[in-house]
């Protein structure tokens, strides 16, 4: 199965340009899935609830999902991508998942960072697993990789492959997903964005480096820190459905979530 990502910079408020870029890229691709940034339509530095509400768009009718789920069936892929959920009058910051027959699902960030908490609802929905004949995906966004539980949560519904769209201004991402792919068994992708955004009195430089690994912790690829890139790698899904860590140690079977120490009750 060919798997990529795209690592963009795109431009605050400037929808029709950041998705004609994506689409741009993803034309020059020959891939079954392909994974786009966090809130790579808007932009991610939003500065009121006013701003946020204007720029969200309603799931899966809205112009960035349609106009996705075009694309998914011009090129029969799937793609994953981040944005900015409007429902009911509150926003999400949230990910799709389309393909040839259409919209799939949508996930919506269970763990918002820092400023983000005051734009953005935190997720309502249960992470899902899709089924896409090749692989099984979930999805999860940006600061969720820093709780473990959300990645072991998606290995234990069987998926193969975390989708992982992404604004990362800590360092910490790229090495801590490769833990997250050793102890679940699981291949990953990380879209990123790059550059700077400033438009409060706090600049937010963003790390780039994307990256698809193994089902070891392998970087398949990793990408730069300061430029756009679009990579495809091949990976076997099947793979990941393999949690023998040895002849008598499975990954999944051997968790011991309750326990007694002798001498207590």
């Amino acid at each position: 199965m060919k798997v990529g990502f795209l690592q963009t910079s795109p431009v605050f408020g400037k929808k029709d340009e950041n998705i004609d870029t994506a689409l741009a890229k993803i034309n020059q691709l020959d891939t079954d899935l392909v994974v786009l940034p966090e809130l790579f339509s808007t932009g991610y530095q939003f500065t009121s609830k006013e701003e946020t509400l204007a720029l969200s768009e309603i799931v899966p009718d809205g112009e960035t999902t349609r106009t996705l789920i075009n694309l998914s069936k011009e090129k029969d892929l799937y793609i994953v991508a981040g944005l900015s959920e409007r429902e009911n009058g509150r926003c999400y910051n949230s990910a799709v998942l389309v393909g040839p027959n259409g919209f799939i699902g949508c996930y919506r960030k269970l763990h918002l960072f820092y400023n983000e908490k005051k734009w953005f609802e935190p997720g309502n929905i249960e992470p899902e697993v899709y089924d896409i004949g090749k692989a099984r995906i979930g999805i999860m966004i940006c600061f969720d990789w820093f709780f473990p539980e959300v990645a072991r949560y998606l290995a234990l519904k069987g998926a193969d492959i975390i989708c992982h769209p992404a604004n990362l201004v800590l360092p910490y991402c790229p090495q801590a997903m490769i833990t997250r792919c050793i102890e679940n068994r699981v291949f990953a992708i990380t879209a990123n964005r790059i550059g700077t955004e400033k438009r409060t009195e706090e600049a937010l430089t963003f790390i780039g480096t994307s990256q698809i690994l193994g089902t070891k912790g392998e970087i398949l690829y990793r990408a730069a820190s300061d430029r756009d890139e679009a990579i495809v790698v091949e990976i076997y899904p099947m793979k990941a459905r393999d949690k023998q860590v040895t002849p008598m140690n499975h990954l999944l079977h051997d968790r011991r979530l309750k326990f007694a120490f002798p001498g207590e009750k």
